[in-house]
């Protein structure tokens, strides 16, 4: 039997949305900070607000497209978040500098599945991290993308991800209701990381993430 995925949904924009989430049995929650493109983005006092609100366990995390760790750790002295989502890509010598730095913050790394070369991404640094998000954007283009883009990878990298190496896996990129099953059976993650299929025009929407949530306990 398959182990029941946990639930981050992503873009949360009000402590109303995020006590919804909490109530329909999401783990975590995702708070954007500004980006170069993508849905979800709110301010950081907003981000401070909502996590403020989030009762332990449930875990809060900012989503920074940041890559220096001074300047992580100043975004993080205003939101105060329980973990840190990079969205881009960062240097192994910035996040030993962020450990040191934010020792009881935890360490996400976002790696946006492209090809095989996103293994190698991925092995190189998860022994710096506390786990990493697969995710399907693109890093390269002139606009960045660095998450949101509601499409699917390559799971069969992602898979090779989860089985080969040693660190939690969430995984996103264009997940809901329909497919989530076969992404669990696929893939078998730590994780899922969801936004834009449990909404109606932008709001989290009860009844889609009731939809959602009741075909993650299924799948398992």
């Amino acid at each position: 039997m398959l182990t029941v995925p946990r639930v981050k949904i992503c873009c949360i924009s009000s402590v109303e949305e995020a006590r919804l989430a909490v109530q329909m049995g999401a783990s975590a929650l995702g708070l954007v900070s500004h980006m170069p493109s993508g849905p979800g983005v709110i301010s950081d006092e907003r981000i401070a607000e909502i996590a403020r609100s989030v009762p332990p366990p449930i875990a809060t995390f900012l989503l920074t497209s940041l890559q220096e760790a001074d300047a992580i750790v100043q975004q993080h002295a205003v939101c105060q978040t329980s973990t840190l989502q990079l969205v881009d890509s960062v240097a192994i010598s910035e996040l030993q500098k962020l450990r040191r730095q934010l020792p009881s913050v935890k360490l996400v790394q976002v790696i946006h599945v492209m090809g095989d070369e996103s293994f190698e991404e991925a092995r190189a640094v998860a022994e710096f991290v506390d786990a990493l998000l697969l995710d399907s954007g693109n890093p390269n283009l002139a606009v960045k993308e660095l998450g949101g883009t509601g499409r699917v990878h390559d799971w069969e990298v992602s898979r090779k991800i989860c089985q080969q190496i040693d660190c939690p896996v969430f995984l996103a990129g264009g997940i809901r209701a329909a497919n989530v099953r076969e992404a669990i059976q696929a893939v078998q993650p730590f994780g899922l990381d969801l936004c834009s299929s449990v909404r109606n025009d932008g709001k989290l929407s009860a009844e889609r993430l009731g939809e959602f949530m009741r075909a993650v306990r299924s799948a398992a």
